[in-house]
């Protein structure tokens, strides 16, 4: 498979010609699309089927981040705004049958969506248990303070979209939630206990049968004090792989975010030399995407692996 390591984003609601030709040429490994890319169930279903013609490849990964709540790329759509991971996790707390069951009636009205419209990756769940010191970029995000709720609900959403053949990506590995700031703008700096942030939040992603996972952009400083997560060996190879047990796809969050450089082929390069497999870029500017890929290697022979099995899964 002749892919190079990155999932990457567009400007619009159609394929520029300048998108297209990208697309061909430079073979990313998926396409995430954003609020902006979507108008209508028509339009995006049209854009999805444009996509995978351009890459010839009727199970082409596609993505989205559809988490309900105040992170809904779907809202030119439907209103998920009441449907936080949050509003779940009360619920859930209330009466643990009955939480489980609406949030399985959202799931499935969700992933019967997602499925017309041609998605097959949702990056959800969010495992990041909600702290006192938790940013509000994560708050409602969060499917509650209780680790138990988190692990319930989190493991119920995988599980589930599996059956839909939808893909999930757990995030925000080793967890987000002990954070206080937001790595959209700068770089959070983690100061927790080691033994602490173990139990508390990176054993939520213990054993998770998630397709795929995503980093975080945290500087754990009792961990590693010079690099965050998704630029360090020792967190994504001692932690997230052996510890966490995690053997799925590892993306990184979005390298043009604040908490990183403005140098994106750098950020590239440090995320997977550290030990992502697949590099995350979000703004869609065409000019940054172009040079990304053409500095990007291809993907190696772990991923090539695990992608024939998303594939297979797909089936």
């Amino acid at each position: 498979m002749n892919r190079k390591a990155a999932i990457i984003s567009i400007k619009g609601t159609k394929l520029s010609s300048l998108e297209k030709s990208l697309l061909k040429k430079e073979k990313p490994w998926g396409v995430i699309l954003f609020k902006r890319n979507i108008v209508s169930f028509k339009q995006t279903s049209s854009l999805t089927k444009t996509i995978r013609r351009c890459m010839n490849d009727p199970f082409y990964p596609i993505l989205i981040d559809e988490e309900g709540g105040k992170v809904s790329r779907l809202s030119e759509l439907f209103s998920t705004r009441e449907f936080s991971q949050s509003f779940f996790g009360e619920l859930f707390k209330k009466n643990k049958i009955k939480g489980k069951l609406i949030y399985k009636y959202y799931l499935e009205t969700m992933c019967n969506i997602l499925i017309e419209l041609g998605i097959n990756i949702n990056t959800i769940p969010v495992m990041d248990l909600l702290q006192k010191s938790t940013h509000e970029i994560i708050k409602d995000r969060s499917f509650s303070d209780e680790v138990n709720t988190v692990k319930s609900l989190g493991r119920l959403c995988i599980s589930f979209l599996k059956k839909k053949k939808i893909a999930s990506v757990a995030k925000h590995v080793p967890g987000h939630g002990c954070a206080s700031a937001d790595s959209h703008h700068k770089l959070p700096v983690v100061n927790k206990k080691t033994n602490k942030l173990y139990n508390d939040d990176f054993k939520l992603f213990k054993n998770l049968n998630s397709n795929f996972m995503m980093t975080a952009h945290i500087l754990y400083k009792n961990i590693d004090s010079k690099n965050l997560a998704t630029f360090s060996t020792y967190i994504i190879k001692n932690i997230i792989r052996k510890k966490l047990n995690f053997n799925g796809i590892l993306i990184s969050d979005d390298i043009s975010m604040k908490a990183l450089s403005s140098n994106l082929c750098l950020n590239a390069d440090k995320a997977l030399n550290a030990g992502c497999n697949l590099v995350l870029y979000c703004k869609g500017d065409i000019k940054e995407s172009r040079k990304l890929l053409k500095n990007l290697r291809f993907i190696d022979n772990f991923t090539q692996k695990k992608t024939y099995q998303f594939y297979d899964f797909l089936r």
